[in-house]
Protein backbone atom coordinates (compact mmCIF):
# COMPACT_ATOMS: atom_id res chain seq x y z
CA UNK A 1 0.00 0.00 0.00
CA UNK A 2 1.38 3.40 -1.04
CA UNK A 3 0.07 6.59 0.54
CA UNK A 4 1.12 10.01 -0.78
CA UNK A 5 0.64 13.05 1.46
CA UNK A 6 1.38 16.72 0.75
CA UNK A 7 2.23 18.75 3.86
CA UNK A 8 0.32 16.33 6.13
CA UNK A 9 0.70 18.50 9.26
CA UNK A 10 -0.06 21.89 7.75
CA UNK A 11 -2.79 23.80 9.55
CA UNK A 12 -3.17 21.37 12.44
CA UNK A 13 -2.77 22.23 16.10
CA UNK A 14 -0.22 20.12 18.03
CA UNK A 15 -2.83 17.69 19.38
CA UNK A 16 -4.29 16.86 15.97
CA UNK A 17 -0.86 16.81 14.31
CA UNK A 18 0.16 14.21 16.90
CA UNK A 19 -2.93 12.11 16.09
CA UNK A 20 -2.01 12.19 12.39
CA UNK A 21 1.62 11.33 13.16
CA UNK A 22 0.57 8.33 15.26
CA UNK A 23 -1.77 7.13 12.50
CA UNK A 24 1.05 7.39 9.93
CA UNK A 25 3.35 5.39 12.22
CA UNK A 26 0.68 2.73 12.81
CA UNK A 27 -0.08 2.35 9.09
CA UNK A 28 3.66 2.12 8.43
CA UNK A 29 3.97 -0.65 11.05
CA UNK A 30 1.21 -2.47 9.17
CA UNK A 31 3.25 -2.29 5.96
CA UNK A 32 2.15 0.94 4.29
CA UNK A 33 4.77 3.02 2.50
CA UNK A 34 4.46 6.79 2.67
CA UNK A 35 5.70 9.47 0.36
CA UNK A 36 5.18 12.93 1.67
CA UNK A 37 6.18 16.40 0.75
CA UNK A 38 6.98 18.68 3.65
CA UNK A 39 8.97 21.72 4.67
CA UNK A 40 8.87 20.66 8.33
CA UNK A 41 12.20 18.97 8.83
CA UNK A 42 11.39 17.93 12.40
CA UNK A 43 8.69 15.65 11.00
CA UNK A 44 11.24 14.26 8.53
CA UNK A 45 13.55 13.29 11.41
CA UNK A 46 10.69 11.80 13.38
CA UNK A 47 8.92 9.85 10.64
CA UNK A 48 11.19 9.12 7.71
CA UNK A 49 13.61 6.30 7.10
CA UNK A 50 14.83 7.59 3.73
CA UNK A 51 14.57 11.01 2.16
CA UNK A 52 15.13 12.80 -1.10
CA UNK A 53 15.72 16.52 -0.65
CA UNK A 54 14.46 18.44 -3.66
CA UNK A 55 15.17 22.11 -4.31
CA UNK A 56 14.10 23.94 -7.46
CA UNK A 57 12.94 20.66 -9.02
CA UNK A 58 16.36 19.02 -8.52
CA UNK A 59 17.29 16.28 -6.10
CA UNK A 60 20.17 17.68 -4.06
CA UNK A 61 20.45 15.01 -1.37
CA UNK A 62 19.15 11.52 -0.71
CA UNK A 63 19.72 8.63 1.67
CA UNK A 64 18.58 7.44 5.04
CA UNK A 65 18.15 10.07 7.73
CA UNK A 66 20.87 8.42 9.83
CA UNK A 67 23.34 8.28 6.91
CA UNK A 68 22.73 11.89 5.98
CA UNK A 69 23.09 13.14 9.55
CA UNK A 70 26.25 11.07 10.02
CA UNK A 71 27.77 12.55 6.87
CA UNK A 72 27.26 16.07 8.29
CA UNK A 73 29.01 15.38 11.60
CA UNK A 74 31.89 17.80 12.04
CA UNK A 75 33.61 16.82 15.30
CA UNK A 76 31.91 19.58 17.26
CA UNK A 77 30.96 19.10 20.92
CA UNK A 78 29.45 20.96 23.85
CA UNK A 79 31.17 20.47 27.20
CA UNK A 80 29.61 21.52 30.51
CA UNK A 81 32.11 21.67 33.36
CA UNK A 82 33.00 23.25 36.69
CA UNK A 83 36.43 24.62 37.40
CA UNK A 84 38.74 27.49 36.61
CA UNK A 85 40.89 26.22 33.80
CA UNK A 86 41.86 27.92 30.55
CA UNK A 87 40.70 25.43 27.92
CA UNK A 88 42.65 27.24 25.20
CA UNK A 89 45.80 25.64 26.64
CA UNK A 90 44.57 22.36 25.15
CA UNK A 91 44.62 23.66 21.58
CA UNK A 92 46.48 20.53 20.46
CA UNK A 93 43.29 18.57 21.21
CA UNK A 94 40.51 21.03 20.33
CA UNK A 95 39.67 24.59 19.40
CA UNK A 96 37.24 26.61 21.53
CA UNK A 97 34.45 28.04 19.37
CA UNK A 98 32.17 29.49 22.03
CA UNK A 99 32.19 29.91 25.82
CA UNK A 100 29.31 30.69 28.19
CA UNK A 101 29.01 30.63 31.97
CA UNK A 102 25.75 30.32 33.90
CA UNK A 103 25.26 29.50 37.59
CA UNK A 104 28.88 28.45 37.99
CA UNK A 105 28.77 25.99 35.10
CA UNK A 106 30.94 26.65 32.07
CA UNK A 107 29.61 25.59 28.70
CA UNK A 108 32.06 25.45 25.85
CA UNK A 109 31.53 24.56 22.23
CA UNK A 110 34.64 22.98 20.71
CA UNK A 111 35.80 21.40 17.51
CA UNK A 112 38.30 18.58 17.63
CA UNK A 113 41.69 18.78 15.99
CA UNK A 114 42.50 16.19 13.30
CA UNK A 115 42.63 12.59 14.55
CA UNK A 116 41.37 13.55 18.02
CA UNK A 117 38.35 11.94 19.69
CA UNK A 118 36.03 12.71 22.59
CA UNK A 119 38.22 10.41 24.69
CA UNK A 120 41.18 12.71 24.04
CA UNK A 121 39.08 15.63 25.30
CA UNK A 122 38.23 13.76 28.49
CA UNK A 123 41.86 12.75 29.05
CA UNK A 124 42.98 16.36 28.57
CA UNK A 125 40.39 17.93 30.88
CA UNK A 126 39.57 15.48 33.68
CA UNK A 127 42.72 16.27 35.70
CA UNK A 128 41.69 19.96 35.82
CA UNK A 129 37.89 20.25 35.81
CA UNK A 130 34.72 18.40 36.80
CA UNK A 131 32.87 17.50 33.60
CA UNK A 132 29.09 17.41 33.83
CA UNK A 133 28.34 16.70 30.18
CA UNK A 134 30.03 16.07 26.85
CA UNK A 135 27.60 16.07 23.93
CA UNK A 136 28.37 15.75 20.25
CA UNK A 137 26.66 18.39 18.13
CA UNK A 138 24.83 16.43 15.45
CA UNK A 139 23.13 18.65 12.90
CA UNK A 140 19.38 18.42 12.57
CA UNK A 141 17.71 17.77 9.24
CA UNK A 142 16.64 21.43 9.38
CA UNK A 143 20.31 22.51 9.66
CA UNK A 144 21.24 20.23 6.77
CA UNK A 145 18.33 21.46 4.63
CA UNK A 146 19.34 25.09 5.17
CA UNK A 147 23.00 24.31 4.45
CA UNK A 148 22.21 22.47 1.22
CA UNK A 149 19.70 25.03 -0.05
CA UNK A 150 21.92 28.02 0.79
CA UNK A 151 24.82 26.24 -0.88
CA UNK A 152 22.78 25.98 -4.06
CA UNK A 153 22.17 29.73 -4.06
CA UNK A 154 25.94 30.27 -4.28
CA UNK A 155 26.46 27.85 -7.17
Amino acid sequence: ELIILDEPFSGFDPVNADIIKNEILELNRQGATFIFSTHRMESVEELCDSIALINKSKKILDGTVDEIKASYRNNTYWIAYEGDFDLTTKSDVFEVLQHETAKGINQVKITLQAKKTANHVLEALLPYVSIHRLDEVIPTMNDIFIDKVKGQHHE
